[in-house]
């Protein structure tokens, strides 16, 4: 597990501060749409966990398919661009 930790641990503190940011907005708006504090931090601590996760499988993703130059890609695939 530490392994995992340290080669990616830029990603995950990346995530983490996606995190923080996400919680604050979150928490922020259902605040303003509910009127109540606890459900404000209930909704805002459980959409932005779920979205933090997804996040960081989508940064690995993107950074193992997602940034192959288009010649790469086409020849993997076999479309000419």
């Amino acid at each position: 597990m530490a392994q995992l930790v340290r080669s990616n641990l830029p990603t995950l503190q990346k995530t983490a501060s996606y995190y923080v940011v996400h919680v604050t907005v979150a928490a922020l708006v259902a605040y303003a749409v509910t009127g109540n504090f606890l459900l404000a931090i209930t909704l805002s601590l459980l959409e932005p966990t779920v979205q933090a996760v997804a996040f960081f499988f989508h940064e690995k993703a993107w950074q193992r398919w997602g940034s192959r130059p288009a010649a790469a890609a086409s020849a993997s695939t076999g479309v000419v661009a």
